[in-house]
């Protein structure tokens, strides 16, 4: 008898089920959990060409550069390319630009392009790499491109690590969307959008 091969195409797509265990391990109300998820990345981690879901900085880009020992080339790429590189966040450009921005960006520096970007469905700042316990940059960026449930582990490590869980058991958004975005998340409602996702998912 002839055993026949059969092929699977492993989902990179997290299941509902996936994410309230997830949730239940970490102690984390489902529904704060997926509005996390939908309001950074709008549900999914993936574009429709199967790469992860990305925004590039050009701003972060000017600090990465600095930071990994290369202010002469930052300052000249802020008057030759203020596209990518510049001392103010803008010029993003549409969504589906994202890659092909950050791919430019790379072939003046690799390391700090890669870690200028915000990846998948928690949308993580590449060079937060270190500190979420990733061995080496590219070993995050290996996990942003395997499926969501390792994008997932990336935001949650970001969350517990920076002590933002308590604040989604508490439903406290603002505590939360300060932690998670910065000071500055009252400009885009950040708080509200996310109190508005949980109504939706609990």
């Amino acid at each position: 008898m002839v055993a026949l091969k059969v092929r699977y195409a492993m989902s990179k797509k997290l299941t509902t089920e996936q994410i309230q265990t997830i949730a239940k391990e970490n102690n984390i109300p489902y529904a704060a959990l997926r509005a996390v998820i939908e309001v950074e990345c709008k549900g999914s981690g993936f574009n429709s060409d199967n790469t992860p879901v990305i925004l590039f900085e050009r701003h972060i880009f000017r600090r990465q550069l600095i930071a990994n020992g290369k202010k002469t080339l930052a300052d000249r790429l802020v008057k030759e390319r203020p596209d990518l590189c510049y001392t103010s966040m803008g010029a993003y450009g549409k969504y589906s630009q994202q890659h092909d921005r950050m791919a430019q960006a790379s072939k003046y520096d690799r390391t700090s392009a890669l870690e200028s970007a915000s990846w998948g469905l928690g949308q993580c700042m590449g060079y937060h790499w270190k500190a979420l316990g990733y061995p080496t940059l590219q070993s995050f960026i290996n996990a942003m491109y395997k499926d969501e449930a390792s994008q997932l582990d990336a935001m949650i490590r970001y969350i517990k690590v920076n002590k933002l869980d308590v604040h989604l058991r508490n439903l406290n958004w603002a505590s939360f969307a300060k932690g998670y975005n910065g000071a500055s998340y009252k400009v885009n409602k950040y708080d509200e959008k996310l109190a508005a996702a949980y109504n939706k998912f609990k």
